[in-house]
């Protein structure tokens, strides 16, 4: 709200300093859209109504005591409202001629109160408060000049230290405001552009003449001039229509042949960055090679074919979109006229067309624009000379100029450019564009006739896709949706979905407010229309934005109602059919928009889980692969994986892994591999019986994407060890090679988890697995990476295969992943290095042929991961046992860095680090060092503990510091004598043996003691 007039409105300031609201017919087609929003908003918000602001809104009114009437206690002049806050405060306050308000509910009451002072009541409480949604929620949330406040960033600071009803109820609001202010720029943006003659037309010029410039040989001055969106508004602007109101038409990137892109703003308005008056002396200043090649181009006069100019005439009447339309009979003729006079003047001894000049006097830069009251400047603008110039802002580079890009925040790639020039264009092309002619000025039946023999063309064409983009169709068809007339939406959904799969279109879909509208035909009793409307946004939610629009009108609820009404039968009636269809495009729909977390919440809260449940159950294939794909997608979040398991959805996943189509096949191996991350999945996935059809699947080799959906189905339900198949393993060592990363990550992974029985170790190495594993530690991709490291150190607690990893130097690749950047490469590579030690027929002397090998495991005990250091404290426990190897590590520093960690609280790493230290201790002083940087007293603690692993290691390691008679005593000082005397008992020998070591030399030093005091 105040953001929209902050950039739209006009504005005075009186001598008092206070700002004052022109009137003006856009501010007071302002106004009334303010005062119908919030005249409404208590019947169609009331629990946000009731939030109350931070700050009252305070303004000077016209209304008085007599005014109010019930709900008001009125006291003289003076009015409080009933309706109070949590401290008792009242919502409404009148002292005349002051009044102070606290809630939407109030200010709906105000205005209604006000009857034919409603307008004035707005405006004054407009310009006492400017920014007032700062005032409602607080001045973090003030308004900022010039930026644009998304909702994540405004819900972020929401929920900072709000309640979790009250912060729902705040985020609500927020959207509620962000909508209208949505609307009142877009509807304020076309009412100056109808006032302001913001026509682009000289700038389009400009760039076409510009583009000449670009062709290849010795005449090439340019090697490209490209607009950064393909996306033309009606009005002929290039811009986002919050950027149009500023005087924004277009962005340009340029590349000259001799320097590095320029990003360029052309605008009616001056900016502050390197302004020119036009583009050429722009160019000249920023590219020598410009500058000196391009008065040497010389046009010469040019005769064009007539079969060019014929269609040059059309494509320049198609383009004139900012003009008051005409009838369609009228354009034809003009077309025809133009067409006439250029062949004319063509013929000899007629007229010749002149192609402009190379000096740009000559190229009509100049564009007989009118100043615009919207420029922010003073009233020293009405002086202005009438004829404008356009600016042009340049850029260091691409980063800068990404501030200003509509889309940045998408998470698809970016649309590809048309780069085909106009003569290049098939006839559809211009075909498209005279039908769309039609739907603009003709009757229903005209329109239903357009509509159809649209549809004849061939719309997955990209050609015909922009045709009706180019020509401004998109804004009639979706304006169609909005009629009454049932044939013309269903004829135009019908075009709408076609087109809708080209990247660009959806994104115009969405900029042109589409997707609401086909949001409220979800609601149509036709079931026609709603089975269109819902493959059309399942079409267009394919990016952020589109996405998080259904959710926020409602089309989340809407759409997991469609999927309430299908039978179950495979024999279908004609009406069932049509029931079919329409839950088979809501579940589409939901598969688009679940890709958000958000939607995946909504979907589930709307109830949609029981219901696709029941949909898996559906003879329909077609049904199924939208539901499945839905299931797969939202199955990443816990809750839906629980549903899935308790819903009974496993067995009929199962079920269909054994169908033909393997698209189907291949959602179901992927909800399977998201879902098998629980046991209980695991099991269930065993019990229904379905390894065997996921090991049937891996034969589908040249499906990539089926085969990686199944290793990965399959690389899950092995973390099971009963679970693990040896036909299984000997099919995914045939995968290791030559297969995309995807599949290696998964094949890899399984063959790591069934490793861990010795005899599929033995199964993967005569199968020859072990040599591809080792080949693919050079790899780079992070994942395989950690599955890869984990199989070979497996397998390398296999002696024989230990010996194959060891001739291919595996060991070696293994140490160099240590230097990863990536925290789980380093521990998964330092557990795999452990056991490849423990087997090596002289681990010793090979670790120390690793040139800087023993400083790089020792250094990484300065990281901040805890698996790192566990894994790099159990591969130090076993180079210890090498005494050079211990002497070395010694030397980098081991003992204080090992003693700096002993006051971690993580079992894994206590057990780890215990072990590690108990081999240290076995060198020169090491067990005096630990000693005296505080090692002792923390390791006593760690008998404390809950694992008994720890205790074992704990033990060993208190052992071997008890030989020093310091740490005796700071030992029995920190009561690990009790400690020790109750594990002295346990049934594990190894911890048996330890405490009692322990205990005996704390026991010695304590007689030495006595003796030597006695004598």
């Amino acid at each position: 709200m105040g953001v929209a007039l902050t950039r739209a409105a006009q504005w005075t300031t009186a001598s008092s300093g206070t700002g004052k609201l022109e009137i003006t017919p856009v501010n007071e087609s302002l106004l009334k859209e303010i005062l119908e929003f919030v005249e409404q908003f208590s019947s169609r918000h009331p629990q946000e109504a009731k939030h109350v602001f931070k700050e009252p809104l305070q303004w000077t009114t016209s209304l008085e005591a007599s005014d109010f009437k019930t709900e008001y206690d009125i006291s003289g002049p003076a009015v409080k409202s009933q309706e109070t806050d949590r401290d008792g405060h009242p919502m409404l306050q009148l002292t005349p001629p002051s009044i102070s308000v606290h809630s939407f509910s109030q200010l709906s009451k105000i205005v209604q109160l006000a009857t034919d002072k409603k307008l004035k009541e707005v405006r004054a409480c407009l310009e006492a408060n400017r920014d007032p949604v700062a005032k409602m929620l607080g001045p973090s949330f003030a308004t900022v000049e010039g930026e644009d406040s998304s909702v994540l960033r405004l819900l972020e600071e929401v929920k900072e230290g709000d309640q979790a009803k009250e912060t729902e109820i705040k985020v609500k609001l927020i959207i509620l405001l962000q909508q209208l202010d949505t609307q009142l720029l877009s509807n304020s943006l076309k009412q100056i552009s109808q006032e302001v003659r913001l026509s682009p037309a000289a700038v389009k010029n400009d760039v076409e003449l510009l583009k000449s410039f670009c062709s290849e040989g010795e005449k090439r001055v340019l090697t490209s001039v490209q607009y950064t969106s393909d996306y033309e508004f009606t009005n002929g602007c290039r811009t986002p229509p919050w950027r149009q109101v500023h005087g924004e038409i277009c962005y340009l990137v340029i590349k000259p042949c001799d320097t590095q892109p320029l990003h360029i703003t052309c605008s009616t308005l001056e900016i502050d960055y390197d302004v020119y008056r036009d583009l050429v002396t722009l160019l000249k200043s920023k590219s020598p090679h410009f500058a000196e090649n391009i008065n040497k181009q010389d046009f010469a006069v040019q005769e064009e074919p007539p079969t060019q100019k014929v269609q040059h005439v059309e494509l320049v009447d198609a383009e004139e979109q900012g003009q008051p339309q005409r009838s369609y009979e009228h354009q034809e003729k003009n077309v025809h006229e133009k067409a006439r006079q250029q062949l004319v003047q063509n013929k000899p001894g007629g007229k010749k067309k002149l192609e402009p000049s190379l000096k740009w006097k000559n190229l009509g830069l100049a564009s007989p624009y009118e100043p615009s009251p919207y420029d922010g400047k003073n009233s020293s603008n009405k002086q202005r000379e009438t004829t404008v110039h356009h600016y042009f802002k340049t850029f260091g580079g691409a980063d800068d100029f990404s501030e200003s890009s509509s889309e940045s925040e998408e998470d698809e790639e970016q649309p590809e450019r048309r780069t085909e020039s106009n003569t290049d264009l098939p006839s559809e092309y211009w075909q498209i564009q005279k039908l769309v002619k039609y739907l603009k000025g003709g009757n229903q039946t005209a329109t239903v006739i357009a509509l159809c023999s649209m549809r004849d063309f061939n719309l997955a064409q990209e050609t015909c896709q922009l045709a009706i983009r180019d020509v401004g169709g998109l804004e009639v068809l979706i304006n169609l949706l909005d009629t009454e007339e049932i044939k013309c939406k269903i004829g135009s959904l019908k075009i709408l979905k076609e087109i809708s799969r080209n990247s660009q279109i959806r994104r115009a879909i969405a900029d042109l407010g589409g997707l609401q509208t086909m949001v409220k035909i979800l609601d149509s009793p036709d079931k026609d229309l709603k089975y269109l409307a819902a493959e059309t946004i399942a079409n267009v939610a394919k990016f952020r934005r589109a996405r998080r629009t259904v959710r926020q009108h409602g089309g989340i609820m809407r759409l997991v109602e469609l999927l309430d009404c299908v039978p179950d039968s495979a024999a279908l009636t004609e009406e069932q059919e049509k029931d079919v269809e329409v839950a088979r495009c809501g579940a589409l729909a939901l598969w688009s928009c679940s890709k958000s977390t958000r939607n995946k919440e909504a979907i589930r809260k709307a109830g949609g889980i029981p219901l696709l449940a029941r949909l898996l159950k559906s003879p329909h294939e077609n049904m199924l692969i939208p539901v499945v794909g839905t299931l797969q997608e939202c199955a990443s979040e816990r809750s839906y994986r629980i549903a899935i398991q308790t819903e009974g959805m496993i067995e009929d996943l199962v079920k269909n892994l054994n169908c033909d189509n393997h698209e189907l096949q291949m959602h179901c191996a992927s909800a399977i591999f998201k879902c098998a991350e629980d046991k209980r999945t695991r099991d269930l996935v065993r019990q229904c019986e379905g390894l065997q059809p996921l090991v049937t699947l891996l034969s589908q080799a040249d499906n990539k994407q089926l085969l990686a959906a199944t290793t990965g189905a399959i690389w899950k339900c092995s973390i099971s060890m009963e679970n693990v198949d040896y036909k299984a393993l000997e099919t995914l060592v045939g995968l290791l090679t030559d297969q995309p990363e995807e599949v290696l990550v998964n094949v890899v992974g399984a063959l790591g988890e069934g490793a861990q029985k010795p005899a599929n170790r033995a199964t993967i190495r005569k199968c020859g697995g072990i040599q591809p594993l080792v080949n693919l530690l050079t790899g780079t991709n992070q994942a395989l990476l950690v599955n890869v490291t984990k199989a070979v150190g497996a397998c390398a607690t296999e002696l024989e295969n230990m010996t194959i990893i060891d001739r291919l130097d595996g060991v070696r690749l293994l140490w160099s992943l240590l230097k990863n950047p990536n925290p789980d490469v380093q521990a998964s590579a330092a557990w795999a290095i452990c056991p490849c030690i423990e087997n090596a027929k002289d681990s010793g002397e090979m670790v120390r042929s690793f040139v800087g090998g023993l400083e790089l495991i020792v250094n990484l005990l300065k990281s901040t991961n805890k698996e790192v250091l566990a894994s790099v404290c159990a591969a130090i426990a076993k180079i210890a046992k090498d005494e050079e190897n211990l002497a070395v590590i010694t030397d980098h520093g081991v003992v204080p860095m090992l003693a700096k960690l002993t006051n971690t609280t993580d079992d894994k790493l206590r057990r780890h680090l215990a072990e590690a230290i108990a081999r240290c201790c076995m060198w020169g002083s090491n067990r005096v060092l630990f000693g005296e940087a505080g090692a002792v007293a923390p390791l006593v603690r760690y008998l404390k503990s809950k694992d008994t692993s720890v205790h074992q290691a704990t033990a060993q390691a208190l052992f071997q510091l008890s030989k020093d008679p310091n740490n005796c005593i700071t030992m029995h000082d920190n009561g690990v004598v009790k400690l020790l005397l109750g594990m002295m008992g346990s049934t594990d020998e190894v911890l048996q043996e330890a405490a009692a070591g322990c205990v005996a030399n704390i026991r010695r030093l304590a007689l030495a003691n006595e003796k030597a005091r006695y004598g």
